[in-house]
């Protein structure tokens, strides 16, 4: 399997660099939680290590993602046909139930407390549950992050049942309503779960948009975070 698998690189090789001589190529399978995979150049010779969870994957997909490594290693521009092969396997139903299982078995998630120095997560969430969602959303593992944050302020993730909030927003210079306003924002992710269309993920839909501006504050909200993001930047930087 692996000697096809070396075989689909070097025919990707030969694509895109006809006259460059082939050189050895390593391929190896490796225990990333998720569907990951990696190509890289050490002293002359190219190593490729493919996500575990791709070892079943059939040749064409093998083949597609041969072109897909080999064209950004190359920085050459991949050709029709390939991705769409290899993201017909990834995003089928067998490919998706192995990656969710990876990462509820595997996968590491640090969950500190939902009751901060300033606010409480379990409050903020129940409080939003009755105004916006009439008691509907189930309450999923709420935690403040263990370090501060000021990129990514609130964060959901499915495989786990868990939202986190950034530490940096624990704070009285910080508005309640900032707080509920990101908080309200991971709800619509349970709310309106990812799609999958055409081999594309959309997290943000239409109606995911429309329900997030329903947040009496959002315009608020988003302005003081965008006057604030320096403020934040430099309290995430502060050695604890």
């Amino acid at each position: 399997m692996i000697d096809q698998i070396i075989a689909f690189y070097e025919e990707a090789l030969r694509f895109y660099d006809p006259k460059r001589e082939t050189p050895p190529i390593h391929v190896s399978f490796y225990p990333y939680v998720g569907i990951n995979h990696t190509i890289r150049i050490r002293q002359g010779e190219i190593f490729v290590r493919i996500g575990e969870l791709c070892r079943e994957m059939p040749p064409m997909s093998q083949r597609g993602l041969a072109y897909i490594l080999m064209g950004k290693l190359l920085r050459k521009r991949i050709p029709a046909g390939a991705r769409e092969i290899y993201e017909a396997y990834i995003d089928s139903d067998k490919a998706r139930e192995k990656a969710v299982h990876s990462r509820k078995t595997r996968g590491r998630k640090v969950v500190t407390t939902s009751k901060g120095e300033v606010y409480d997560l379990d409050n903020i969430f129940d409080k939003l549950n009755r105004t916006y969602f009439d008691g509907s959303v189930k309450k999923p593992v709420l935690t403040w992050s263990a370090n501060k944050t000021y990129r990514i302020l609130g964060h959901h993730d499915a495989t786990h049942d868990h939202i986190a909030v950034s530490r940096s927003l624990d704070s009285k210079e910080v508005p309640e309503y900032v707080v509920e306003c990101v908080v309200h924002h991971e709800m619509l992710h349970i709310v309106h779960p990812t799609k999958h269309i055409n081999g594309r993920r959309y997290n943000h839909t239409p109606a995911f948009r429309r329900d997030e501006r329903k947040f009496t504050r959002f315009d608020e909200a988003e302005r003081w975070i965008e006057r604030n993001v320096v403020k934040l930047r430099r309290a995430a930087r502060k050695k604890k």
